[in-house]
């Protein structure tokens, strides 16, 4: 896990926001891809192509969960559920 805090720290990883396109509007990470829930399973063969690791981040955890899930279940390797943004961003900030 320090390996992929460090990643993340050093923007060498593909962050995605699965949060509604409000909630994103509103406030997401730096750098952060916008590709909400409903359209991960639709966009698996494009995430699937973009610079691993993956890390997929919700409000909680739970929709991002979800995400990393269908993308496991679409032969995807390397997805992390980075949790709920405030966990992405306590990342950075320290």
């Amino acid at each position: 896990m320090n390996q992929l805090i460090q990643l993340i720290k050093e923007k060498k990883a593909t962050i995605i926001d699965v949060r509604s396109q409000l909630e994103f509007d509103q406030e997401h990470f730096p750098g952060a891809l916008h590709i909400p829930l409903e359209k991960v399973q639709d966009e698996a063969i494009n995430i699937g192509q973009m610079p691993k690791p993956i890390v997929v981040y919700c409000r909680s955890g739970n929709r991002s969960g979800m995400a990393a899930g269908i993308l496991a279940q679409n032969g995807i390797n390397e997805v992390y559920n980075g949790g709920g943004l405030y966990d992405m961003l306590h990342i950075l900030n320290n």
